[in-house]
Parts: C-alpha cells; sequence; structure tokens
C-alpha cells in the first residue's frame, strides 16, 4: 500500500470491516432471541453504517480519494450487508434465498469489478448507492425485534432492495462491457 493511499478515510473503511464480528456477537447474544441484544446490535450495525457516509465525505472534501478507497468502501459496504444477512438467516430470521441473491450479486459483481480493474476502478454511482441504503434499512427491519404486525413492511422494504440489487447488478456489468478498452 503506497503512502497516499494510509489516510483517514480509508482507515475508517478498514475499521468498518473490522467492527463486523463485535456487530455479530451483539446479534447472536443469548442465541439471537434476547430483544435488549438485538437492538444492540441493530445499533452498532448503524454505527458502522454511519461511518460509510463519513469516510466518502471526508474523502472527497480532503481530496483524498483513492483506488484503494474507491474499491474498499464497496467492499465494506458489502461485508456489513454480508454479515448481517448471514446470522439472520443462520438464526433463521431471514431466508437464505435471498442471502443466496443477495450475496450472489455483490460477490459476482466485486469479482466483475476485479477482472476489469486494469480500465480503472468503477466507482459506485447513485443506483448502487440506494441500492445499498435499501439493503441496509431491510436487513436493519430483520435485525430489530418488530411486533409481528410490521412484518409486511419489513417484508416489502426487504422486496424493494431486492429489486434494486438485481436491477442495479445488471446495469453495472451493462455499463461495464459496453465501454470496452
Amino acid at each position: 500500500m503506497r503512502r497516499s493511499e494510509l489516510n483517514l478515510p480509508n482507515a475508517i473503511t478498514i475499521t468498518r470491516i473490522l467492527a463486523l464480528p463485535i456487530c455479530t456477537y451483539a446479534l447472536f447474544k443469548n442465541g439471537g432471541e434476547d430483544s435488549t441484544w438485538r437492538v444492540i446490535s441493530w445499533c452498532l450495525f448503524f454505527i458502522v453504517g454511519l461511518t460509510d457516509l463519513l469516510d466518502g465525505k471526508l474523502a472527497r472534501s480532503r481530496n483524498t480519494v483513492t483506488e484503494l478507497g474507491k474499491f474498499l468502501d464497496p467492499v465494506a459496504d458489502k461485508a456489513l450487508i454480508g454479515t448481517a444477512l448471514i446470522g439472520l438467516s443462520i438464526l433463521g430470521d431471514m431466508p437464505w434465498w435471498i442471502t443466496f441473491v443477495i450475496l450472489f450479486r455483490e460477490i459476482g459483481i466485486t469479482f466483475f469489478r476485479l477482472a476489469v480493474i486494469k480500465r480503472g476502478v468503477i466507482p459506485a454511482n447513485r443506483g448502487g448507492k440506494i441500492k445499498t441504503m435499501a439493503q441496509g434499512f431491510a436487513v436493519g427491519f430483520y435485525v430489530l425485534p418488530l411486533p409481528h404486525w410490521l412484518y409486511w413492511f419489513r417484508n416489502s422494504f426487504m422486496a424493494i432492495a431486492l429489486v434494486l440489487t438485481i436491477g442495479t447488478g445488471y446495469w453495472y456489468v451493462r455499463q461495464a462491457l459496453k465501454n470496452p478498452v
């Protein structure tokens, strides 16, 4: 890693990834059945998610945007969502098929980014940012101990997140293939 890539925004992004085991611990505390620990887990995931806004804003305001940061930021987003999805599926609170669809798209796009990196990193676009936010909210509603009568809302939000996940994945691949070297 070059010195110019060792900056505060990239350190925040790396810290976001390193904080995920703490979020997971809270999610699984007392078998994942403890409402207090589920709220604590939600708060931790939320705080970690907020750092996504902070690192990007800092990088742009300080003119310290790096290729490493443009690559690591979406990886950290995917790790955050993936950690929560897998944890929720293990606990039986999230259908595994949803976890597989989202992770297949996220991991597939990450490998695709690596394959086209010779042409430069393709940064996240507005649709990708909206997709990430929708996934975060949808997953957050599954982490929170909501009353049963709000499950329709939680499930509807997840449906929107799934449509955005698949749609933006398609757009991303199409854009990259449309602009060959």
